[in-house]
């Protein structure tokens, strides 16, 4: 069955290897992201911050352009301050900026898309995580935070939506070898690190089952 995958943080990284994935397997792909320097061939484009926008407008143009979002995959994130800083060096609205874009731009898009998938009794709705969520790193606060408590969200997400048909999926893609690892970790080599369209490859195979819950894509 083709679905319509409606992708957050879609211009690069993990969120264009992903579309792209979707693509070439004929579904419908709108992507989401504040800017594309490059179009996805195929996709729905919308341009927009996700912390900003209305999250039930981006919903209502996507849903116009391409019917039912069956899948909703968070991927749009921010580090917060960049060179990472410890917590005495980060400004409040350098936290704040974390939390709408990690935590309150996903709750307010899950909102909006679960209550149709829950009347058709199906649909997934994914959020991309972080080790960081679950382990305190030195320097890495603003995310950290804003990342465990999207991730907690979901896990909430999970228990109250189970049995209205809606699948609930955290994942841990591990280290990739994107432009915000590199940002978060400028001299680590990137040889050692996975490239986002296998972490695509070995997600879209993993959609099929009725898995939920937090996949750790990497050790």
């Amino acid at each position: 069955m083709k679905r319509h995958i409606l992708i957050t943080g879609a211009s690069r990284g993990l969120g264009r290897a992903l579309a792209e994935r979707y693509l070439r397997e004929g579904h419908r792909v709108t992507a989401v992201a504040r800017s594309f320097a490059e179009p996805l061939e195929g996709a729905h484009h919308i341009e927009a911050d996700v912390a900003e926008v209305d999250p039930a407008r981006l919903l209502g143009e996507a849903v116009g352009a391409l019917g039912p979002v069956d899948t909703l995959i968070h991927i749009a994130s921010t580090l917060g301050p960049v060179p990472l800083v410890p917590l005495l060096d980060t400004e409040a609205d350098e936290l704040l900026r974390a939390t709408q874009v990690n935590l309150l731009a996903p709750f307010g898009l899950s909102r909006a898309a679960a209550g149709a998938m829950a009347v058709r009794q199906e649909g997934t709705i994914v959020y991309i995580s972080s080790d960081a969520a679950v382990q305190p790193y030195a320097t890495w606060g603003a995310y950290g935070a804003s990342k465990a408590a999207g991730a907690h969200l979901h896990a909430i997400w999970a228990e109250e939506l189970a049995e209205h048909g809606v699948r609930i999926v955290t994942v841990d893609p591990g280290e990739m070898n994107t432009q915000m690892h590199s940002d978060a970790m400028p001299d680590a080599d990137p040889n050692r690190l996975a490239s986002p369209e296998d972490i695509a490859d070995r997600l879209f195979a993993r959609w099929a089952s009725s898995e939920a819950g937090r996949w750790e894509l990497q050790s």
